[in-house]
């Protein structure tokens, strides 16, 4: 029951998102205003200051990148498995692919701060940092069709990636940051969360798309069950602490970011089966984190 209240009130505000546009009729153009503002703003700045704010965490985490950088190669190289045996729509698989390997941070560090308090959601914020490049690359490459350009073009502006280096920077060169701007980055993350949460809930979307069952299957069960299980043999074969080892289980256990879809759709890819594969996977979710957290608590301590 625990558990259960731990992961509620991040689905709650998923499902009030999806109420808000469905039932409210809040306007379309509202969320994906709100999109933009998390993506270019509110994000990357929650980023920055959760890595910023541990100075001494990055050196004592080095095992814990290891594990991160381990468990996306895992979880790309699982995605990439389904083309040799079910050998699916080559477009579909470069769009789909992503929902094996990418993940909701919004859910992540939500879910991390309940557990672990401040402690834990830095952990997790020096998870995807490291995790948000990898996935990135991966998934342009996935789709890219135009050669190098559109793939550095692609990685080049992403708001997380630059969010995440210059915090990076900083950190390992022991930069001050001002408190005035620490403490206008912490007004920005605090606000970050619960509005993601509110609109992966308005872009869910379980119609359409019905094809390639098979293949959206597949990733389901990649992302879902085989990474998390992954994450639980990496963190123990690397003997990472307890409270990494939870936080590690945890960000494998996550649905495919909400953002999947549009990048699918921009770059010509299946987008609609992308949104459907990632809807799945975040109504699933709910069901799924909770067991893991729960085999973990039991697990890893």
């Amino acid at each position: 029951m625990t558990v259960l209240l731990l992961v509620l009130p991040d689905f709650l505000l998923i499902a009030l998102g999806w109420l808000l546009l469905h039932r409210f009729r809040f306007p379309r153009e509202f969320f994906n205003n709100a999109e933009k503002l998390i993506y270019f703003v509110l994000f990357p700045a929650l980023l920055f200051h959760s890595i910023t704010q541990a100075p001494g965490n990055l050196a004592q985490a080095s095992g814990l990148i290891q594990a991160t950088l381990a468990l996306m190669a895992i979880a790309v190289g699982l995605s990439w498995l389904a083309v040799p045996i079910l050998r699916p729509d080559s477009r579909d698989h470069g769009s789909v692919a992503q929902c094996g390997f990418r993940f909701n941070t919004y859910i992540g560090l939500s879910i991390a701060g309940g557990l672990a308090g401040g402690a834990g959601q830095t952990l997790m914020a020096v998870i995807v940092g490291f995790a948000i490049p990898v996935a990135n690359i991966a998934a342009v490459h996935a789709l890219a069709r135009r050669g190098k350009h559109g793939f550095l073009k692609e990685i080049s502006r992403n708001p997380f990636v630059l969010a995440t280096l210059l915090a990076l920077a900083v950190n390992l060169t022991g930069t001050p940051v001002p408190a005035v701007v620490q403490g206008t980055l912490k007004h920005l993350a605090a606000s970050a969360i619960g509005l993601g949460l509110l609109c992966v809930g308005a872009t869910l979307s379980l119609t359409g798309a019905r094809q390639s069952t098979g293949l959206m299957s597949w990733m389901l069960a990649v992302r879902l069950l085989a990474v998390p299980l992954a994450a639980l043999g990496v963190g123990a074969l690397l003997d990472l602490p307890p409270d990494q080892r939870l936080i590690l289980l945890l960000f494998g256990a996550l649905p495919t970011a909400s953002a999947a879809h549009v990048l699918a759709a921009r770059m010509g890819g299946n987008g609609a089966l992308t949104a459907l594969t990632m809807s799945v996977g975040t109504v699933l979710s709910a069901v799924t984190i909770p067991l893991w957290i729960l085999v973990g608590t039991h697990w890893i301590h």
